[in-house]
Order: C-alpha cells, then structure tokens, then sequence
C-alpha cells in the first residue's frame, strides 16, 4: 500500500511502516501545499494519507479511492509514534478508500 506521510510526522516513520511503500510530503515536494490541494494530489497517488491533524476530519472531504489514518499521540516525535504503529498496521489491513481512521489516545 502506498502511503503518504504528512509533513508534521517524522520521516523515520517511514521505515516503521513494514511491507508499505511510505513516502513524505517533502520527498513528493507538496511541503507548500494546504490540505485540501495535498489530499487531491495523493488522491490517484496513493492508498492511505497518515497525519497528526486532529481537524482534518472535520475540515477535508476525501475523494473516494484515498483513505486518512490520524495518529493521536502527546507528540508528533517517532519516539512517542513508534508505539502506535503495530496499531497502525493492523488498521492498514482493512482501511476501506474514503474513510478517516483514528489510532491512539
């Protein structure tokens, strides 16, 4: 599954994700864009959009074939991540196109 990590998450997260193909913001050079003009360019692109924005529920309508996972964690550290990717992975198995997923606090 395809991945794009948003730019607030570390780029070590990346090699968390085991057997996904992640990518971040930066490296696609989307780092100046607003979540709305960055969820329609990962749309086609990629599976899954990982973020910490709490509001992105509430603020973005997702097209159908691009799924958000929003990590709920007290930083945006890897240290403080690294404990919610088994979650992570779990969850990456049956996201369904379309839909916002929460994992963590």
């Amino acid at each position: 599954m395809r991945i794009l990590l948003d730019e607030c998450l570390p780029a070590e997260l990346a090699d968390e994700l085991v057997g996904h193909e992640a990518r971040t913001v930066q490296q696609e050079g989307w780092s100046s864009l607003e979540n709305g003009a960055l969820l329609s360019r990962a749309s086609g692109q990629f599976s899954v959009f990982m973020t910490v924005d709490k509001r992105i529920e509430r603020t973005q309508r997702l097209r159908a074939d691009l799924a958000v996972v929003t990590l709920r964690a007290r930083t945006n550290r890897i240290e403080t991540l690294r404990p919610l990717v088994p979650e992570v992975l779990r969850v990456l198995k049956d996201i369904r196109p379309g839909s916002f997923v929460r994992v963590g606090a």
